[in-house]
């Protein structure tokens, strides 16, 4: 069975200067067997409603400005899977959370940013599932609790965000050593709840962890996070890393 994974996608630059992270997903995407398969929750994708993608060839939205043009340049033209996406929305009707698909949406850089680098030749099918980012940390639990069964039909279950995200916190000339003492104390508490499976802890990480506000001032890059653990096994780190100073560019294996 696959594991699911929450992967901090970081900068969309990670597509062109990988650093680290780069060597980290091609390991780990080489160590699992190939999935039928990707089914993947985006920070980039906030909806007010539970939604699932289902364009058979879904283009590839640079949904960001300011970078140079070769990023503008890259595309990922991995198919989507139809059939894939109205199960999606089966498993979650069963489970009490009503979804609709939509036949409109592209990936954007949450989704084609990471698998660039896990999957170059982007012949595997994927299906992004919004995040309904108002239901915080225990929605996207019972989402990943209702699609965790798709790991058994040779599916690969993501979630792609950031372990730490305040943007108006890094410091663009930082080298990877640099680490913020707030960011690292925030990293190393969710990982002591996770390794703990501390649900109730994890759940309340806005009122219990060390400058929850300041590592997120908004949750939609933790949230996909809970998506990965509900719908995975035990937790793992696959890599630990840093960049800007205060950007966790953690990857967290669940099974």
């Amino acid at each position: 069975m696959l594991p699911s994974l929450f992967i901090s996608h970081g900068s969309p630059m990670l597509a062109l200067e990988p650093g680290a992270s780069g060597p980290a997903l091609k390991r780990l995407a080489a160590e699992l067997p190939r999935p039928k398969a990707i089914v993947l929750v985006s920070a980039h994708w906030e909806s007010p409603d539970l939604r699932v993608a289902s364009h058979p060839s879904p283009e590839t939205w640079h949904d960001f400005g300011g970078f140079p043009p070769a990023l503008f340049a890259v595309q990922y033209p991995a198919p989507g899977d139809p059939k894939l996406a109205a199960n999606i929305v089966e498993l979650l009707a069963d489970n009490g959370l009503p979804a609709r698909l939509d036949a409109r949406r592209p990936f954007d850089h949450g989704a084609w940013v990471p698998l660039s680098l896990m999957y170059p030749d982007a012949d595997i099918p994927v299906v992004q599932v919004s995040l309904p980012s108002q239901l915080g940390p225990a929605g996207q639990t019972r989402v990943g609790h209702a699609l965790a069964v798709l790991r058994s039909e040779g599916i690969l279950v993501i979630g792609s965000g950031s372990i730490t995200h305040n943007l108006r916190e890094l410091d663009w000339h930082a080298g990877p050593e640099s680490i913020e003492p707030w960011a690292k104390a925030f990293r190393d508490w969710m990982i002591d709840k996770l390794a703990a499976d501390d649900e109730t802890a994890l759940h309340a990480y806005r009122t219990q962890a060390p400058f929850a506000a300041k590592n997120h001032p908004s949750d939609e890059h933790l949230l996909p996070l809970y998506f990965a653990r509900a719908a995975g096994g035990q937790f793992s780190i696959a890599h630990q890393g840093w960049t800007l100073g205060a950007l966790g560019m953690d990857i967290y294996r669940f099974g």
